[in-house]
């Protein structure tokens, strides 16, 4: 199986951009007591999951940075909610995107790397094709023009690993503490093939999360039914 890094087609001569934020976060960690970091990591998003039967709804509306005990009390407040196979971090963030939205949109829109949008028809399509692992959430976005389509946001689940050779050979093990694991997108990345999911064509990695990546599944059936918008970048794996 082939795999591939999801992008935005910049060529495609699209006006369309959503500028838009979830609805409900988590904070970041403000000065993490063992790594002594501050940090967040937005890249984590469930759109799906609705936290308005929470009574503390109001920790989770303003995004900010907290101790790291009280974004832990705010964690598992959260826990019970998240779809299976959820993985939150400090920073991650639930409930739809709201804002608002103008110009001419392809069948897919990726703004921002690690969000990725598509018209209900097209999901419907993919659907149709037997691909796994595509859920359209709502969006309460504003179109500001006459003739707008009808945009999903899809929800990505955190998963597959960056294999280690393509990992700085200096790099440092996670903090025990808090979780924050800090290297950069290595210049060529390779993908661990013994972590990837074989239930799932469209995923994000779980130590790379702004990597949105499918299958070469995935990726024949948007060019088969000529879906636009998106890009595929080949990505090695290695066993």
């Amino acid at each position: 199986m082939r795999y591939f890094i999801v992008e935005e087609d910049k060529s495609s001569g699209y006006t369309g951009f959503v500028n838009a934020g979830h609805k409900w976060g988590l904070p970041g960690v403000d000065t993490c007591p063992a790594c002594k970091a501050t940090w967040a990591a937005t890249s984590k998003a469930y759109p799906s999951v609705d936290l308005t039967a929470l009574a503390a709804l109001a920790d989770f509306a303003e995004a900010r940075a907290e101790p790291l005990e009280e974004y832990e009390r705010l964690r598992e407040l959260v826990r019970p909610l998240l779809p299976p196979g959820a993985v939150v971090q400090p920073g991650s963030s639930f409930g739809p995107l709201v804002g608002n939205a103008q110009g001419r949109f392809g069948q897919f829109v990726s703004n921002y790397s690690h969000v990725l949008l598509v018209r209900r028809e097209a999901l419907e399509k993919l659907q149709a094709e037997g691909l796994r692992g595509l859920k359209g959430c709502r969006m309460e976005v504003r179109f500001r023009q006459r003739h707008s389509p009808e945009l999903l946001e899809l929800e990505l689940l955190p998963v597959g690993r960056l294999h280690p050779k393509c990992l700085p050979p200096d790099r440092k093990p996670p903090c025990t503490r808090c979780g924050r694991d800090g290297f950069s997108l290595p210049k060529e990345p390779v993908l661990d093939a013994a972590t990837l999911p074989p239930e799932l064509d469209l995923f994000r990695l779980l130590d790379m999360s702004t990597l949105v990546i499918c299958t070469e599944r995935f990726a024949d059936a948007c060019q088969r039914l000529g879906l636009d918008g998106i890009v595929f970048v080949p990505l090695p794996t290695e066993e």
